[in-house]
């Protein structure tokens, strides 16, 4: 997708409150991307992407931000936890995996828009399969007026058939019971290809297995066979490849978790150092070993984030700091903001829970003092207790719809208003009591 910058920060906008400068070095990182492309080939393998040091407290929008632009754009994206790693040689995940499973989203993304693309044509043979079940072929040598009825009738149940009247019926099927894909990305592919060999060789002594079930199942469960035998997988796998090395993002959460502190009694952890070392040769470009072919990780951009509470960014050994260039802070969230984050994002907490009890015949309604009662108490928990950013926000209206939430049936056909009063008298003395407020909100 060709946007500007500014574009993306508008959209970004939509669904996270504040954070513009974040938003503003995301959304040039990905413009930069496109720019890329549009250089001679010579020029294109000297650009770099400029990898990004998120730096802020939990519930800040850090993770939102790039998941909701990888997501906006359609590249692959992975979100991982540094703190998840180990160096090679330890027992744990090595941080190639993290290339492996970019690797796997991308395949992912680019199948499915492939079988978005062809879907009437998937459609039509899964329809076509499906009412020959219900209506067997006519046998050799019928008449021309028997095979007009058959048309006919042919016509009537595909009628039927795309109005869902037949979801009902139970037919039988036959589909491969060839194993999905059961490999795990976290492994090396030298280990995946021995397990898809024992697959192999276990799955080629058992045949296709037949099943009786509603029309409505059958067509799912034959649109995976038809789109195995429609889309050209090789195709797909260079596309994906060629969108994972290009366009990729991966999201390094956690990245404090693996810095040693200067304050540590052990200076030289040299498990969490190992990590940090494992990840240079990542992000500043090599070539990883997957099942689908060697991935370059030279222009796959990487965001690390991390709240650096006990650590400073400083902490990571130096050649990792030098492979994030860009730094931006994210502020913590105030009062105001989080009665923003309430009431304008497109997806917003209150209109989620609004959406949840409409389905229970309940119209749930948030008179503005409560909601400016809800971002102050969550502002005044976050100062006094952990602060945990926005995410205090989902506690607090937990608590508060808590009665309303259980006894939804009692509330059918009504409006319910949610005021200033009940949110004090749900929460004023949790909040008064900071053990209390420590373990509820």
């Amino acid at each position: 997708m060709n946007l500007k910058p500014k574009e993306i920060v508008e959209y970004l906008n939509e669904y996270i409150i504040g954070q513009f400068e974040a938003k503003k070095s995301i959304a040039v990182a990905l413009r930069n991307r496109y720019r890329r492309l549009k250089l001679e080939k010579d020029m294109q393998e000297e650009v770099m992407p400029k990898n990004i040091l998120m730096i802020g407290s939990t519930g800040v929008g850090k993770t939102e931000i790039a998941r909701r632009m990888a997501k906006m754009m359609g590249v692959p994206f992975i979100k991982v936890e540094a703190s998840k790693y180990t160096e090679v040689g330890f027992v744990g995940r090595d941080v190639e995996s993290m290339v492996r499973d970019l690797m796997v989203a991308s395949f992912n993304l680019v199948r499915a828009q492939h079988r978005e693309k062809n879907k009437d044509t998937i459609m039509t043979h899964v329809e076509k399969e499906i009412i020959e079940k219900l209506l067997p072929p006519l046998p050799k040598g019928a008449s021309e007026e028997k095979k007009h009825d058959y048309q006919r009738s042919y016509e009537k149940m595909r009628q039927k058939f795309r109005d869902n009247e037949l979801d009902d019926l139970e037919i039988e099927i036959e589909i491969s019971n060839a194993n999905s894909d059961m490999s795990d990305s976290s492994l090396p592919p030298e280990i995946v290809k021995v397990q898809e060999s024992f697959i192999k060789i276990l799955g080629s002594n058992q045949k296709n297995i037949k099943k009786t079930i509603k029309v409505k199942d059958a067509k799912e469960a034959l649109k995976n066979e038809v789109s195995e035998k429609l889309l050209d997988n090789e195709a797909i796998k260079n596309e994906a490849k060629d969108r994972a090395e290009n366009g990729g993002i991966i999201f390094i959460d956690e990245i404090d978790k693996v810095a040693v502190s200067s304050h540590s009694s052990n200076r030289s952890d040299p498990s969490k150092e190992g990590v940090q070392r494992d990840l240079l040769p990542i992000v500043e470009g090599s070539d990883v070993n997957t099942k689908y072919g060697i991935i370059k990780t030279d222009h796959i951009l990487f965001i690390a984030a991390g709240a650096f509470h006990l650590s400073k960014p400083s902490d990571l050994i130096p050649e990792l700091q030098g492979r994030f260039p860009l730094r931006v802070e994210l502020s913590s969230l105030s009062e105001t903001i989080l009665y923003k984050i309430l009431t304008q994002p497109k997806n917003s907490l209150l209109k989620q829970y609004q959406a949840l009890l409409k389905t229970e015949d309940v119209d749930l309604v948030f008179e503005d003092d409560a909601i400016k009662a809800i971002a102050k108490i969550s502002q005044i928990t976050n100062e006094k207790t952990e602060d945990i950013g926005a995410r205090r926000l989902h506690t607090v209206i937990e608590k508060v719809l808590e009665d309303i939430s259980y006894s939804a049936d009692e509330f059918a056909g009504q409006q319910v208003r949610v005021t200033k009063e009940l949110i004090h008298e749900k929460l004023d003395d949790i909040v008064e009591d900071e053990d209390s407020s420590r373990y509820i909100l």
